[in-house]
Formats: C-alpha cells, sequence, structure tokens
C-alpha cells in the first residue's frame, strides 16, 4: 500500500484496492480494530475519489458494515 501511495497517489484507485485489501488481510490476521480503522479511512477516500454510488464504494461500505455488527 505505501508503495502504492509513493508512486500513484494517495488517492489513486489502485492504492484505494491496496488498502481495502490490507484491511481485509489485517482483519484475517485477527487485527479487527486495524483493519475496521483502515477501511473506514478506504471508504471515505473511495466515496472522495469515486463517489458514493461506485461498486467499490458501495462494496466496501457493505463491509465495514458487515465488520461492525
Amino acid at each position: 500500500m505505501e508503495t502504492s501511495k509513493t508512486k500513484l497517489g494517495a488517492d489513486h484507485p489502485d492504492t484505494l484496492t491496496s488498502m481495502a485489501n490490507l484491511a481485509l488481510t489485517w482483519k484475517a490476521q485477527g487485527r479487527q480494530a486495524d483493519g475496521l480503522v483502515l477501511m473506514q479511512g478506504c471508504a471515505q477516500a473511495q466515496q472522495r475519489v469515486l463517489g458514493p454510488e461506485h461498486p467499490n464504494t458501495l462494496s466496501t461500505q457493505a463491509i465495514i458494515e458487515d465488520w461492525s455488527i
């Protein structure tokens, strides 16, 4: 994710995908709180960059809702 931020920029769609993937990895490793915080940041950036109705934004929001249950 950090490499993507450096090479592509923090708001590039590929960087946001890397961010979401890292959040999923952290959750799978038992780092639920870290994963949730990262996924929430990803969702905010996706809403700003991709728009609130973009499929990636909607998917990220659904994951956050699922994790928050």
